[in-house]
C-alpha cells in the first residue's frame, strides 16, 4: 500500500479531514441523539412548561453522564418566575360597552402587575408604532409625560418602513430591537401606561394568529419581582386581531389603515381616542423556581482555561395547552427546541470524551435556559446574573431548531456578521465546503427572538445556528409538508412532534459545524468583538474595558 495514502487514512479515522482540519461527525452518536429527542418531546412531559422541572431534571442527568461537570457545585441555576393564567371567559370592553371582544377569538393578553385581580380602566391612545429612538430622531410618544400615564396605548408591531428618502431607516428591510414587540412593551411601561394592546397582523409577526392564540392563551411566565424592584410593569399586556383593532378604533370613528398611513411618517401625532377599554382581569397565579441548567468542561490551557465559550439551547415549550383539531393539548415541542438540546448535549459529550491533547483551550459552558418561549427569561437572567464573568465570557453560540429534514449545503449563522465570529464562522464553512446564508427574512427580526440575544445585550458576541435551505436531496413526502409548512401548521402547535422519518446525519451535521465553531472560538488567540459600528459594540466594550 502507497505509504501516504495509508498516512491518509490514519487521518480520516482519527477525525481529521484531507486538509487537516478537524472533523467530528463520526464522534457523534446518531441513536442516543435521537433517543434524548424523543425522550423530551414525549407526552410524559407534558410540553416542557417551565413549571414542570422534570424536563430540566433529565437535562442535568444527562450531562452529568457526557462527562460536563457542575458548575458552582450544582448543574441548577435557579430561577424564580411568576405565573399567570388569564381566565378565558374574560372579556374586554370598548367604551359604553356596545364593542365586547371575546378572549381568544379577539385579543389574548395577561398582566405584569403579578396580583391575581387586576381591574383596567383606562383611556385608548393610538401611538403608531410605538418608539421613542432618537438615534433615529423619532418619537411616537409626543407631547407630556402624563399623556400617557394610565392609558391604554394601541400600538402597531414592527419598525416604520424605510422609503426612498430614507433607505436605511430603521436598519431598512431589517428589523431592529425597536420593531420587536418585547421592546414596545417595555417602552409603554417606561411612558407610565397601564396597558398596551398589540395590533396583530400575519404579515407584521410572521406567523398567524392561531401562534399568538396558544402562546399567549396558557400559561404566562416573568421573572418575579423582589420587594425592592422599581421596573416599571404594565396592568395590561395583550394583542388584538387587526380586525378587532379595526372595530374598536372605528367605534371613535377612525380608520385603522389610515392610521396605519399616518403612523410611518416622523410627524405623527398620537392619538386619543376617547374609548375607554374596561377589563376585569382575573387570573390563576403561582410563583416557583424553574431552573437554568448548567454544565462546564475545563478548557486545556492554564491561561485560557479561565475564558468561557458558551453554547445555549432552551429546554421548555409551551406545555399543556388549547387542544388543536384532533383534540391533542400537548405542545411536545421537539423542533422546537427538543432537537437544540439533544445537539447540545451530544457536543458536550464529544468534548468531554476528546483526549486531552484535542480539547479546547477555553473551557466550554452549556446553557439550558427555562422560559424562553415566555421572553427569554432564563437566559435574560443568566445574563444578569452570569455564573462565570461575562468579561471572561468569549462568544456565545445558541442553537434552537436542529435541521432534521436533510443534509444541505449551506447554514445561517443568524448574527455573526456584527462581529469577528464572522470571520471564524466562513473557515468552518469554508472546510467543510458549505455555503454561510445571510438571513433571507431580516424583517422577522430572528435575531431577537431566543437566547443568543440577551448575551448580545450585555456585549458578548453572539451567533444562532439556523441551518439552511439548499437540500443535497430533494425534501419529499413528510420532510417537505413540515418543512414548508411549519410556520403556518407546526410552529407552537401540538403537531411540532417528533416523527419516526427525521434525518439524523441532517442533524449531527448542523451538530458537526457547531461544534467546530464553538472549538474555532475556543482555541483562538483572539476573543471575538463586536463590529465597531454594531449597536452592541458599547455594550462589549463596558463589558471588557477596552
Amino acid at each position: 500500500m502507497n505509504k501516504n495514502f495509508l498516512i491518509l487514512l490514519l487521518l480520516i479515522a482519527s477525525g481529521f479531514s484531507v486538509y487537516g482540519q478537524a472533523n467530528y461527525t463520526n464522534k457523534f452518536d446518531a441513536a442516543k441523539m435521537r433517543e434524548r429527542i424523543k425522550t423530551l418531546s414525549d407526552d410524559s412531559f407534558e410540553g416542557r412548561s417551565p413549571a414542570n422541572i422534570r424536563a430540566a431534571q433529565y437535562i442535568a442527568g444527562e450531562l452529568k453522564k457526557s462527562g460536563a461537570k457542575p458548575v458552582s457545585g450544582s448543574y441548577f441555576q435557579n430561577v424564580k418566575l411568576f405565573g399567570t393564567k388569564t381566565n378565558p371567559d374574560t372579556k374586554m370592553i370598548v367604551g359604553d360597552g356596545s364593542i365586547v371582544l371575546n378572549f381568544g377569538d379577539d385579543w389574548v393578553g395577561s398582566s405584569n402587575s403579578q396580583k391575581p385581580e387586576v381591574a383596567i380602566d383606562g383611556e385608548l391612545v393610538f401611538v403608531g408604532y410605538g418608539i421613542d429612538a432618537p438615534l433615529y430622531n423619532w418619537n411616537d410618544y409626543k407631547g407630556n409625560a402624563d399623556d400617557y400615564k394610565g392609558k391604554i396605548v394601541m400600538i402597531l408591531v414592527n419598525d416604520p418602513p424605510a422609503n426612498s428618502d430614507e433607505p436605511n431607516l430603521f436598519g431598512g428591510k431589517a428589523l431592529t430591537y425597536f420593531g420587536r414587540w418585547t421592546y414596545k412593551l417595555e417602552e409603554a411601561a417606561r411612558k407610565g401606561a397601564a396597558g398596551v394592546i398589540l395590533v396583530h397582523t400575519t404579515e407584521s409577526a410572521g406567523y398567524g394568529w392561531n401562534v399568538v392564540r396558544t402562546s399567549n392563551g396558557g400559561w404566562r411566565y416573568e421573572i418575579a419581582r423582589g420587594a425592592t424592584d422599581t421596573k416599571p410593569f404594565l396592568n395590561l399586556k395583550s394583542w388584538a386581531t387587526s380586525d378587532a383593532a379595526a372595530q374598536i378604533l372605528k367605534l371613535a370613528q377612525l380608520d385603522l389603515e389610515e392610521l396605519k398611513t399616518r403612523a410611518v411618517k416622523r410627524d405623527f401625532q398620537p392619538i386619543k381616542t376617547g374609548l375607554k377599554i374596561k377589563i376585569d382581569l382575573k387570573s390563576e397565579t403561582k410563583t416557583f423556581d424553574s431552573p437554568n441548567v448548567v454544565g462546564m468542561i475545563k478548557g486545556s490551557d492554564k491561561k485560557l482555561r479561565n475564558e468561557y465559550v458558551v453554547y445555549s439551547a432552551h429546554w421548555d415549550h409551551l406545555g399543556v395547552g388549547e387542544a388543536d383539531k384532533s383534540g391533542d393539548k400537548i405542545y411536545n415541542g421537539a423542533y422546537d427546541n427538543a432537537s437544540g438540546v439533544s445537539t447540545v448535549l451530544a457536543i458536550a459529550e464529544v468534548l468531554a470524551k476528546l483526549p486531552k491533547k484535542e480539547k479546547p483551550k477555553r473551557s466550554v459552558l452549556f446553557l439550558f435556559p427555562t422560559a424562553e418561549e415566555q421572553g427569554l427569561l432564563g437566559a435574560e437572567y443568566y445574563a444578569q446574573n452570569p455564573l462565570v464573568p461575562l468579561n471572561k465570557t468569549v462568544a456565545n453560540v445558541n442553537i434552537d431548531g436542529v435541521n432534521f429534514f436533510g443534509q444541505t449545503s449551506d447554514f445561517k449563522p443568524l448574527g455573526a456578521d456584527r462581529s469577528s465570529l464572522m470571520t471564524t464562522i466562513n473557515e468552518v464553512a469554508k472546510e467543510r465546503n458549505l455555503t454561510v446564508e445571510s438571513d433571507d427574512k431580516p424583517e422577522q427580526g430572528f435575531f431577537f427572538r431566543s437566547d443568543h440575544f440577551p448575551f448580545a445585550k450585555v456585549g458578548v458576541p453572539a451567533v444562532s445556528i439556523q441551518h439552511g435551505d439548499a437540500f443535497t436531496k430533494p425534501l419529499a413526502g413528510e420532510a417537505e409538508k413540515f418543512f414548508k409548512g411549519y410556520n403556518a401548521n407546526y410552529y407552537h402547535q401540538p403537531s411540532d412532534q417528533f416523527y419516526d422519518w427525521w434525518d439524523m446525519s441532517a442533524m449531527i451535521q448542523e451538530a458537526e459545524y457547531s461544534l467546530a465553531i464553538g472549538m474555532k472560538i475556543a482555541n483562538s488567540s483572539a476573543m471575538p468583538r463586536y463590529n465597531d459600528t454594531d449597536e452592541f459594540s458599547a455594550a462589549d466594550k463596558k463589558r471588557t474595558g477596552k
